[in-house]
């Protein structure tokens, strides 16, 4: 469900308190927990550890990224393939 305009982008106060204190030092990373957290246009730039609930994956931030979640570039669940007759004939072939 989308957030009010009213109440605007979420955007945690901890990410924008670690981008400030790393103002100049763009490359060094910034690990959060803060999968919610908007990308907004001040993030550019920036790399980002995201948490996954397992480990941290680097996500580097570029302007077509802005006004998604940080937690949409780290995926959660790990794909290992699709099932059926069909995909062990692929795999036979092989």
């Amino acid at each position: 469900m989308a957030r009010s305009l009213k109440k605007g982008p979420y955007i945690d106060p901890r990410v924008l308190r670690r981008m400030k204190k790393l103002k100049g030092d763009k490359k060094e990373p910034i690990k959060t927990w803060a999968r919610s957290c908007v990308i907004s246009p001040e993030m550019i730039g920036y790399t980002f550890l995201v948490h996954n609930g397992k480990e941290f994956i680097s996500v580097k931030i570029n302007d077509s990224m802005v006004g998604h979640k940080l937690g949409e570039f780290s995926p959660t669940t790990k794909f290992s393939r699709h099932g059926g007759k069909m995909q062990r004939d692929i795999e036979k072939k092989r």
